[in-house]
């Protein structure tokens, strides 16, 4: 099987902080991120936003719009659920955790997507009251779409990290989004950008990044593959497949 490497030069410094010396270890908190696959030009275009340059974990950086796991993402409702074998495949971790994660990681994506771009991954719905932070999509008569993601990638911060994250990587295709019109009281990401997939390894990007846009083009172009795993296992970096 063929796909994409890291670059073996790059400097991991780059992305952000490093962990101050004899610090402690950070546990790795659950986190989700979404690719929205767009299709109606002559390159597929790929939804990217650069973080402001004042945040501590990879500032000024372009990245897809993701985040940790809510509380709230673990009972939020939905149009549907996720497809069997993605639900699945993000059900095997080493880690023993609550058998409601994969849904929850799911929702993350598409709750952090709405967030960081004001576009929504959903179906339409009867408006009603909310609470908490899914309480847009229900006011605004939409429910998430479980059943547009598909999974592509999983990474887990290296241990050097002050912030770790167990970031689970998601595609969809735009044509899940309710809308290609951006709600304007959202955005939480600097820049908002559909970049072709030469145009987005040209940005500055975090390795892990740039990693999962070579990955998506190998999907692009040749379908389904095995989902690929990044960790750091005894200080060495190790790629896995799923």
């Amino acid at each position: 099987m063929t796909g994409p490497v890291l670059d073996p030069t790059y400097d991991p410094r780059s992305d952000g902080a490093m962990r101050e010396k004899g610090g402690k270890t950070v546990k790795p908190r659950h986190a989700a991120t979404l690719i929205i696959v767009r299709r109606d030009a002559a390159k597929p275009r790929l939804l990217m936003g650069r973080r402001h340059g004042g945040h501590s974990f990879m500032p000024d950086k372009w990245v897809f719009p993701g985040g940790r796991i809510d509380r709230n993402d673990f009972n939020a409702p939905s149009a549907n659920e996720l497809a069997p074998d993605v639900k699945a495949k993000l059900a095997l971790t080493a880690r023993h955790d609550s058998p409601l994660l994969p849904r929850a990681l799911g929702l993350a994506a598409i709750r952090e997507t709405f967030e960081e771009t004001g576009l929504l991954v959903a179906r339409q719905a009867p408006a009603r009251p909310g609470a908490g932070p899914w309480r847009p999509f229900l006011e605004a008569g939409a429910l998430p779409d479980l059943s547009a993601l598909q999974y592509v990638a999983r990474a887990i911060t290296p241990p050097y990290r002050p912030k770790r994250f167990d970031a689970r990587f998601f595609m969809a295709e735009a044509e899940s989004l309710l809308s290609l019109d951006r709600r304007p009281d959202c955005g939480e990401l600097d820049e908002i950008a559909w970049v072709d997939l030469d145009e987005a390894l040209a940005l500055d990007l975090p390795n892990i990044t740039r990693f999962v846009v070579a990955e998506i083009a190998e999907r692009l172009a040749a379908g389904p593959r095995p989902i690929p795993f990044m960790r750091f296992l005894n200080g060495a970096r190790r790629l896995e497949h799923l």
